[in-house]
Order: structure tokens, then C-alpha cells, then sequence
């Protein structure tokens, strides 16, 4: 698995709008999506498995961090 951070303006959902990071990137907030950990594709963007877009909508609604999703203001 890798972490990938969401580009400025990025659409969490689409995997394109990641840039993959060679450790966790420094996010600090508890109201969007900032980066996720994931296992990349073959052109080194995340699969945004059905389990993670849910660990994202979870994080989001509890507005707490988890294993993969890191948040920020």
C-alpha cells in the first residue's frame, strides 16, 4: 500500500486527482479529504476500493482520521 495525497481542488472519488507520496503526507484538520492510503494501479493511482470510499465517508462523518484516510481543514 502506498499514500497518495488529493491534488488542491482535487474530487476525492476520481483516482486521477491523486499524486502518490513516498510516505504519509503531513495533514492536519478534521474537514476534507487529504490524502488516503491505498494499493496503486498500474499508473500509480490509488484503487478506491467500495471498503475505502466507505473508511472516507466515515471519516468524514465522525471528522476523525483512520488507518487510511488522512483529513484537513
Amino acid at each position: 500500500m502506498a499514500w497518495f495525497s488529493l491534488n488542491p481542488s482535487g474530487n476525492p472519488t476520481i483516482p486521477n486527482d491523486y499524486t502518490i507520496q513516498g510516505s504519509q503526507p503531513s495533514c492536519a484538520g478534521t474537514d476534507q479529504i487529504c490524502a488516503v492510503q491505498a494499493t496503486p494501479d498500474s499508473n500509480n493511482k490509488p484503487q478506491l476500493t467500495d471498503a475505502l470510499k466507505n473508511e472516507m465517508i466515515v471519516a468524514l462523518h465522525n471528522r476523525t482520521a483512520s488507518t487510511n484516510v488522512s483529513l484537513k481543514d
